[in-house]
């Protein structure tokens, strides 16, 4: 084993958008970075990122690659969980065994590279971790409810386990992008029963996603958002990432309930 001269930095879903963008950043920042992805071998490699093949969703690949890294690198500074999968359609269109799949991921993919990292941090006395949200973690989306249920998941976890190992030099930290300008639409697990009367709903919130994401922030602000939570002296939990979760960030915070669920109706095109 050897011990890196730059902290060390693992960054989940590493292939594209948001997790590429941010193996980016942090090797900048000075980190060494370690981008997973399950299939590596398709990857662009970047300057400053050695990439390793991992599945979230297995737990011996988890063990072994969080290992490999330890072994290699001696330390694991900052965990920066990006690993995610979308749904698409409404909730009584998504069968339980697809909401599983997605809970696979977006969920209990988080908690096993947090567990398999903590022991490492704890026992070297610092470290962050680092869970990639979203504004749905916070305000609800149409048509996406197993999604918007994955972030609001992430978001307990997080917050909860932030005050169970910040006593030992851990921080576990929020960053929330709303819309980004990514395929992220495009790799959506689609619901395998749809039905008639959601048809033009769904056609419509389709329109709407396509819109915001198309017209949504590089990948770059969040990236440069992961590395102020990964290296800012005293950090705060929850990092809105763009200028649209900024915004919805404090109209969720100041706007009456009323108000701000008309808004969320009429931004999707539903009836008031």
């Amino acid at each position: 084993m050897m011990t890196a001269a730059r902290p060390v930095a693992l960054v989940t879903g590493a292939s594209s958008g948001i997790g590429d963008a941010a193996a980016i950043a942090l090797a900048a920042a000075g980190f060494q970075v370690i981008g997973t992805s399950r299939d590596t071998s398709r990857v662009t490699a970047r300057t400053g990122v050695t990439y390793l093949d991992l599945d979230v969703t297995s737990d011996e690949s988890v063990r072994a690659a969080v290992q490999h890294v330890i072994d290699r690198f001696g330390r694991i500074d900052v965990l920066v969980n990006n690993a995610g999968l979308g749904a698409d359609g409404a909730a009584e269109e998504i069968s339980v065994a697809q909401a599983q799949r997605v809970f696979d991921v977006n969920v209990f993919g988080l908690m096993r590279m947090t567990k398999a990292v903590l022991p490492h941090m704890r026992a070297q006395g610092h470290g962050r971790i680092v869970n990639i949200s979203s504004v749905g973690g916070f305000v609800p989306n149409p048509f996406m409810a197993v999604y918007v249920s994955t972030k609001h998941a992430v978001e307990g976890y997080s917050e909860s386990l932030d005050h169970e190992v910040r006593e030992h030099g851990v921080r576990v930290l929020l960053v929330q992008p709303g819309p980004i300008n990514t395929p992220f639409d495009t790799n959506m697990v689609q619901a395998d029963s749809p039905l008639p009367l959601y048809a033009q709903r769904r056609r419509t919130f389709h329109d709407v996603m396509q819109t915001q994401m198309r017209g949504g922030d590089d990948p770059t602000v969040v990236a440069k958002v992961i590395v102020t939570a990964a290296t800012e002296a005293k950090p705060r939990l929850r990092h809105p990432a763009g200028s649209t979760a900024a915004r919805i960030s404090v109209l969720r915070r100041i706007v009456p309930a009323r108000t701000f669920d008309k808004s969320v109706r009429k931004l999707n095109r539903m009836p008031s």
